[in-house]
């Protein structure tokens, strides 16, 4: 088959599939007043006014997520080019990206197929798998590339977040976990995703261990946490001032303003809120003031956090209300459940043939892991002291 029948929408989808995040990425959807925004009755229709979202929405989401933008945005970008005379659909870049369910071209269907015979032999020719159901399988597998388990997005930014922050926590290797990386199938349900083999078994536990490391050491770390709700803090206060509300509550619903939402935006919003209050989250943000971390604490629920905190104030003489909480929960008891979705390939000592198995049938590593939550205490910032003399507005 030629390279380019799955390269170049497989390659759009990996390009697009982040394309809706706005400024401050995560940060910014979890602000509570853009959350409230993006709540709102009539938000999804306001966003696909006079355009059909049927092919890749079946229904209307009942709140949206960046995703949903990243698809809008998406229909935005591949409508604008000449998509039909390179030989590529939409619907099918697409059908790759999350929260979409799509009925895929016969372009696409017809390269499935090919695809399935190729890498299938006996079984395509035995049609173990409807022909009908290919087309959906194949789909399934290229999405699990971009938004799964061991995607390229994850592989991608936790080396590039290792890097950055100059931890070695986050490090794996990733040639030899590509290099043993097949496609796999199983007729009885019918399934085809991605399958390791054993001897790539051991990359792949230390892909999910690297993750694990990283939430605990790095992205949850005192000092993230603390910027990311200052951070947010300043987004809300943003929107306070009536303009920059109206407008933008205009770039959510339209994507004719939508690439408006920059970080640029927001940091001269920051600035100008900054100016009129000195003891804003938006003078933090631009002064670099941060949160005074107080302890940090492991598992607690939210009446233990409450009783924490209010311990630590009357300790250290603090108005409880200036005492800030930070919680971020990694969500790991499910790794056993995803990653059986991935199968090993495993060898019969006598037949030598290969068959696949659940991951956590050849390896107990899978099982080990449990949800965990992080909480870190801050005091309020004094905003009031001076700040450096080159950051000051």
């Amino acid at each position: 088959m030629p390279s380019t029948t799955w390269q170049r929408p497989f390659r759009l989808s990996c390009l697009l599939h982040d394309s809706g995040h706005s400024s401050f990425s995560h940060q910014f959807t979890q602000a509570r007043r853009i959350r409230e925004l993006m709540s709102r009755p009539g938000r999804f229709g306001d966003l696909w006014n006079g355009v059909d979202y049927a092919q890749y929405h079946p229904e209307e989401p009942e709140e949206l997520e960046h995703e949903h933008y990243s698809v809008r945005v998406a229909h935005e970008v591949l409508s604008s080019v000449d998509l039909e005379g390179a030989g590529l659909h939409a619907v099918d870049v697409i059908g790759i990206m999350e929260t979409t369910q799509v009925e895929p071209s016969e372009t696409f269907c017809r390269h499935a197929r090919t695809f399935w015979e190729f890498i299938a032999g006996d079984d395509a020719i035995a049609g173990t798998i409807a022909a009908q159901d290919v087309p959906g399988l194949v789909m399934g597998l290229l999405a699990s590339i971009v938004s799964g388990e061991i995607d390229a997005d994850r592989a991608d930014y936790m080396l590039r977040d290792g890097f950055h922050s100059s931890v070695t926590i986050g490090g794996f290797n990733l040639d030899h976990l590509l290099s043993n990386l097949r496609f796999g199938w199983e007729v009885s349900e019918p399934w085809m995703g991605l399958a390791i083999t054993q001897k790539g078994l051991g990359a792949l536990e230390d892909f999910v261990y690297s993750r694990y490391q990283m939430y605990r050491k790095v992205y949850a770390h005192k000092t993230a946490l603390g910027f990311d709700w200052l951070l947010r803090e300043a987004i809300n206060e943003v929107l306070e001032d009536p303009e920059s509300f109206d407008w933008i509550d205009t770039c959510l619903s339209n994507m004719k303003f939508f690439a408006e939402l920059t970080d640029n935006f927001f940091w001269e919003a920051f600035r100008k809120v900054a100016r009129k209050q000195p003891q804003s989250y938006s003078f933090c943000i631009v002064n670099r003031v941060k949160l005074g971390h107080l302890d940090t604490r492991e598992n607690l629920d939210r009446n233990a956090i409450d009783a924490h905190s209010h311990w630590l104030s009357g300790q250290l003489g603090l108005d409880p209300a200036n005492v800030v909480t930070c919680s971020m929960r990694a969500r790991f008891s499910n790794i056993q459940d995803n990653f059986n979705g991935i199968k090993v390939l495993v060898k019969n000592p006598i037949s030598r043939e290969r068959s696949l198995r659940k991951i956590t049938e050849v390896s107990a590593f899978f099982s080990k892991f449990s949800d965990g939550t992080i909480t870190h205490f801050y005091s309020r910032p004094n905003a009031t002291k001076p700040a450096p003399s080159d950051l000051s507005e």
